[in-house]
C-alpha cells in the first residue's frame, strides 16, 4: 500500500494550547465526550447531541498554508481522532492570566447577555472566534456577521437581543490578542506526513495523506464508512447508536480540498468544506447566497463538505437540486481509476447511487455561468436559519429572443431523490417565456411529482409550494422584471474569494 502503515499511533493535538496525546478512546467517542468525561472541562454542555443547538460549541485551529486558521465547530459529532495535529479551544482556555474575564466574557456580563446559562459557552466561542478574526485585522463586524457567526447557537431564556449587544460592544473593552504565531509553531510541532492509523481494541480510524491511499483503503476495506465532516455521520452514533467499523477519514488529503477553476469549470474537491465551496460557487453564482447562508449553521458549514452532501445523496439535501440544475457532474475515484457522470445519474432511488463499494467521490465539476442562462434557487422551511428543508427548488434555464431554449428544473423534498421535473421541463422548450406557458408547465407537474406528507410539510403543500416557485422564478426572470441577470453578474465579478484555496488554472 502507499502507503498507510499498519502500526497504530495515538491521537496527538493541542488541547488549550497543551499537547495531548490519546490513545486509549473508541475511534467514535466524541469530542464532547472526552472533554466532560476525560478531561472534566464542563463548560462544553450537551444539548441536542446532533449539532443544531450550539451549547457544545468550540474552537479548532488547524494550519492551512503554514498559517493557523481558527473555526467553530460542534463538539457532539465530532469524533475525537479528527483532532490529530489540530488545536482545540474551549471556553476555559478564555480566563486570563490575572484571572480576569475576556473581552466577550465580560460584554455578555455587562449586557446581561446570560440568564440559565447552559447555552452561554457555545456563545462564547462562537463569539470568540469572531473577536479574534477581527480584532487581528484592527476592523469590527457588522451586524450582519454577527448574526450569521451565531447562527448555530440557540438560547430559550435572553431573546437574543443582549447577546447581541454584547457582541457589538466587545470590541470597546481592552483588546485581548490572540497569539497566533505560537500556535503556528506549536502546531507545526505536531505535524506528520504519514498517514495515521488509530486503533482501539480492534475498531480502526484512518487518515490518509493523499487519494491513491484513499482509493487503495477503500479497495481493501469497501465496507468502511467514509468520514469528512460527520456532520450526518456523527449522528449515527449519537441517535442510532451505530457501530462503524473501520472508518476512513479523509479530512487530510489536500488535493480533496481544493477548488479549482478552468476556462468552462469550477472544480470542487470531494472534502472542500461548505464554507469554502459555497464562496467559491457564489463568485460566479450568486443567486446561491441566500441558500449559503441558509445551510445549516456555520459551525455545520465550517465541517461539512459537499462532497459529502452528494455522496450521502438525502432526497432533503440543498445542495444537489441546484448543482443538477446547474449540470453539474461528479467525479468517482477507485483503485482501478475515475469516472464522471452527470450527478443526477448518480441517484437511483432513496439512498441508492451508482457507486460501486470500492468508489469515493473525488470532486464536482460545476460549469461556468453562460450570458444567456437565468438560475435561481428558492428553500422553504419552517425556520429561516438551520432548519431542514420542506421543498427546495433550482431552475436553470437559457432563453433566446425570450424563447426557452434550454430548461432544467430540480426539485428536493418532492420524490425519493433529488429530482428533475422533466415533463414541466419538455412543456416550456420551444416556448415563449410568458405566463401562458409557466401556468401550463405548472399543471404539469401534478404528473412530475406525487410528494409525500412528513411533519415538515403536507404532500399537498408540497406540490403547491413547488407550482408556486416556478411562478416566482418566472416573475423573477421575465424580460420586464427590472432585476435582470446583467446586475446579478456585476456582483458576481465583484465577489472575493482571496481567502479560500482556489487554484485559477489556464
Amino acid at each position: 500500500m502507499n502507503s498507510c502503515a499498519n502500526q497504530t499511533k495515538p491521537i496527538q493535538f493541542l488541547l488549550n494550547g497543551e499537547k495531548v496525546s490519546v490513545s486509549n478512546a473508541d475511534p467514535t467517542q466524541s469530542v464532547l465526550y472526552y472533554l466532560r468525561e476525560n478531561k472534566k472541562l464542563m463548560g462544553t454542555k450537551e444539548g441536542c447531541a446532533e449539532g443544531d443547538c450550539g451549547a457544545c460549541t468550540v474552537v479548532i485551529g488547524e494550519l492551512v498554508n503554514n498559517k493557523p486558521e481558527l473555526k467553530t465547530v460542534n463538539a457532539c459529532i465530532q469524533f475525537l481522532p479528527t483532532l490529530d495535529g489540530k488545536a482545540l479551544f474551549t471556553v476555559e482556555n478564555l480566563r486570563q492570566e490575572d484571572g480576569s474575564l475576556h473581552p466577550v466574557q465580560q460584554s455578555m456580563v455587562d449586557h446581561n447577555g446570560s440568564q440559565c446559562g447552559f447555552c452561554t459557552p457555545g456563545f462564547i466561542m462562537s463569539l470568540w472566534n469572531v473577536y479574534n478574526q477581527y480584532q487581528a485585522s484592527n476592523t469590527q463586524p457588522d451586524q450582519n456577521e454577527i448574526r450569521s457567526a451565531l447562527t448555530g447557537n440557540l438560547c430559550r431564556c435572553t431573546g437574543y437581543r443582549p447577546i447581541l449587544e454584547a457582541a457589538q460592544n466587545m470590541f470597546d473593552l481592552p483588546a485581548v490578542e490572540f497569539d497566533s504565531d505560537t500556535l503556528r509553531k506549536d502546531l507545526a510541532e505536531i505535524q506528520h506526513d504519514d498517514a495515521l492509523v488509530y486503533d482501539y481494541k480492534g475498531n480502526t480510524f484512518f487518515a490518509p495523506k493523499n487519494i491513491q491511499q484513499l482509493a487503495e483503503l477503500k479497495a481493501q476495506y469497501p465496507e468502511a464508512t467514509i468520514l469528512a465532516g460527520g456532520t450526518d455521520i456523527g449522528l449515527w452514533v449519537n441517535k442510532q447508536f451505530r457501530r462503524l467499523n473501520p472508518i476512513i477519514y479523509i479530512g487530510e488529503i489536500a488535493e480533496l480540498k481544493e477548488i479549482a477553476v478552468n476556462d468552462n469549470n469550477l472544480r470542487i474537491g470531494a472534502c472542500a468544506s461548505l464554507s469554502n465551496a459555497y464562496k467559491a460557487i457564489s463568485k460566479y453564482y450568486p443567486e446561491m447566497d441566500e441558500m449559503w447562508e441558509r445551510f445549516a449553521s456555520r459551525p455545520i458549514r465550517n465541517v461539512g463538505t459537499l462532497g459529502g452532501n452528494v455522496a450521502n445523496g438525502s432526497p432533503i439535501g440543498d445542495s444537489m437540486p441546484a448543482l443538477i440544475s446547474l449540470s453539474a457532474k461528479v467525479v468517482l475515484r477507485s483503485a482501478k481509476g475515475s469516472r464522471t457522470m452527470l450527478l443526477e445519474d448518480l441517484y437511483l432511488d432513496y439512498m441508492k447511487k451508482d457507486m460501486r463499494a470500492d468508489e469515493v467521490v473525488e470532486a464536482i465539476h460545476l460549469p461556468l455561468p453562460i450570458p444567456e442562462r437565468v438560475f435561481r434557487c428558492y428553500k422553504l422551511s419552517k425556520r429561516y436559519d438551520s432548519d431542514i428543508s420542506a421543498v427546495f427548488a433550482a431552475f436553470s434555464l437559457v432563453l433566446k429572443n425570450d424563447i426557452v431554449e434550454s430548461c432544467l428544473i430540480t426539485y428536493g423534498g418532492m420524490a425519493a431523490t433529488p429530482k428533475r421535473a422533466t415533463l414541466s421541463e419538455q412543456s416550456l422548450i420551444g416556448k415563449t417565456w410568458n405566463e401562458s406557458s409557466v401556468k401550463n408547465a405548472m399543471k404539469i407537474m401534478e404528473q412530475d411529482y406525487a410528494p409525500m406528507s412528513d411533519g415538515r410539510a403536507s404532500s399537498d403543500n408540497r406540490m403547491q409550494s413547488a407550482a408556486n416557485l416556478l411562478y416566482r422564478f418566472y416573475l423573477e426572470t421575465r424580460s420586464e422584471n427590472p432585476l435582470s441577470n446583467e446586475s446579478l453578474n456585476v456582483f458576481a465579478n465583484s465577489a472575493d474569494i482571496s481567502d479560500i484555496p482556489v487554484r485559477v488554472e489556464s
